[in-house]
């Protein structure tokens, strides 16, 4: 026992370190997830949302495309192409239309809730679609308590609007649980600065065309909404969402998206710090609830457990 404990050993140690890289640059990402719901808002007051949203992520294609270009990296597969389709309309086309529709029948606060039980989702699509990501009681009790917490600290009583733009918003979890689901299941190898630059740019042509078609367009041009969008399109798309295809390719799919559930608290504080917007006690309850989630869900493994894991690795 002793001598596999020491065979073993290298990769214990090298699996926890990975773990804990996920988990640093998980956080990082909700950070930047988070306080662009305030850089949205001030957007919000320069252009029309979704041509925010379109011009954010042609701001974001841009620059991946270039770094795609200084590498020198081939064109994608061809069985990669219709994946790379699919995950740009449901991630970033629809995702983002109907959480715009969303916000303007029912609160901002319960759309962040319903855009972020995306977790849960996707947890259970893993469950029954990804072979050993199989939801136990631990996991599955983290995801409901983080879900809980969210409610909570939003401080939502009801749907303030009607039904279907609550199934609506609900929908947007959804087509992002897919995505997620497509990733990890047929786009596991591909390159993923490649990837995110090609879907972030089919998403961007849908979001393009939703908005011309049917929104008004009074941009208002100046420094601060040119930097509104420089963040939103450089750091809040086209990094975030590299971090985040890395994250998901690189760690189990409810770890990696109950993680997410911190999304709006830090949205919420963001907007409590820059907006100067109230913050309650019940969000702060929230908020302990949605940690206590996340610790649960991301508690590390027994030891014998890592062996087994580490086993299974090398």
């Amino acid at each position: 026992m002793i001598g596999r404990i020491y065979e073993y050993a290298p990769y214990t140690t090298s699996y926890a370190r990975g773990e804990n890289v996920m988990q640093v640059l998980g956080f990082l990402l909700c950070v930047i997830w988070g306080f662009n719901f305030v850089v949205m808002k001030w957007g919000n007051g320069a252009f029309a949302p979704v041509e925010f949203a379109s011009l954010r992520f042609l701001v974001g294609t841009a620059v991946l495309l270039v770094i795609l270009l200084w590498r020198r990296t081939p064109l994608p597969r061809r069985g990669d192409i219709k994946w790379f389709v699919l995950c740009g309309l449901l991630q970033t086309t629809y995702f983002n239309i109907a959480i715009q529709i969303s916000l303007n029948h029912i609160s901002a606060g319960l759309t962040s809730v319903l855009t972020y039980s995306m977790p849960l989702f996707l947890s259970l699509m893993a469950h029954f679609w990804i072979p050993g990501e199989r939801l136990g009681l631990r996991r599955g009790s983290g995801i409901v308590i983080g879900l809980c917490g969210l409610f909570l600290a939003m401080g939502i009583g009801g749907s303030g609007g009607s039904i279907w733009a609550v199934l609506l918003g609900l929908s947007s979890a959804v087509a992002w649980a897919l995505s997620n689901l497509i990733i990890k299941n047929k786009l596991a190898n591909c390159d993923k600065t490649q990837f995110t630059a090609w879907q972030m740019g089919i998403g961007t042509l849908g979001l393009g065309a939703y908005s011309a078609l049917l929104e008004p367009h009074h941009p208002h041009w100046s420094g601060a909404s040119i930097l509104y969008l420089l963040f939103a399109g450089i750091v809040a798309s086209a990094l975030a969402f590299l971090l985040w295809t890395n994250i998901l390719a690189r760690t189990e799919a409810s770890k990696a998206s109950v993680m997410l559930l911190l999304v709006p608290i830090f949205g919420v504080l963001s907007g409590w710090v820059f907006l100067h917007e109230q913050l309650h006690v019940n969000t702060l309850a929230g908020i302990l609830l949605v940690l206590a989630g996340i610790f649960i869900v991301n508690r590390p493994l027994p030891f014998a457990r890592r062996i087994a894991a580490a086993g299974g690795e090398k």
